[in-house]
């Protein structure tokens, strides 16, 4: 799989982490930042993100701040992005089964390492349950798209 992530300064560690993870499982994966633990702003990064999921570039992508919350809000002010903060393997389950998520958020200093990487391999094992296509085109509607 081709997946974009990235972080603040508060999920910097945990995206190494995940990142590291994905690279040894053979995925593609293109980090957006930031480098390192200096301050930076997460929606600069949710945004990133963001724009190269909708762009078609990537099946999906993953973005961490200190509790997933700020840049999940940042990366859904993207057209097309459907970010779902998920904090365990239900909740990653049901945003792609249910939401057909393409952004997932996850929170550095509220996520282990272990729990976090379930969570991906979660989200990343899931598919779509089209039945649930009607609310996805009705959350297109709110958007302006048709």
């Amino acid at each position: 799989m081709k997946i974009a992530i990235g972080s603040d300064h508060g999920g910097y560690e945990l995206k190494e982490k995940i990142k590291s993870f994905l690279i040894l499982e053979n995925h593609d994966v293109t980090d957006y930042g930031t480098n390192s633990l200096a301050s930076v702003d997460y929606p600069d990064y949710g945004k990133k993100v963001g724009e190269a999921v909708v762009n078609g570039t990537y099946d999906f992508g993953i973005v961490l701040c200190g509790t997933g919350i700020g840049i999940s809000i940042a990366a859904n002010k993207v057209k097309g992005v459907r970010a779902a903060l998920v904090y365990d393997d239900n909740t990653a389950y049901l945003a792609k089964a249910h939401n057909n998520a393409n952004v997932i958020a996850l929170g550095g200093r509220t996520t282990s390492e272990e729990a976090a990487i379930s969570i991906v391999n979660t989200f990343m094992n899931t598919t779509f349950e089209p039945r649930h296509q009607s609310r996805l085109d009705k959350i297109k509607n709110i958007e302006g798209k048709e």
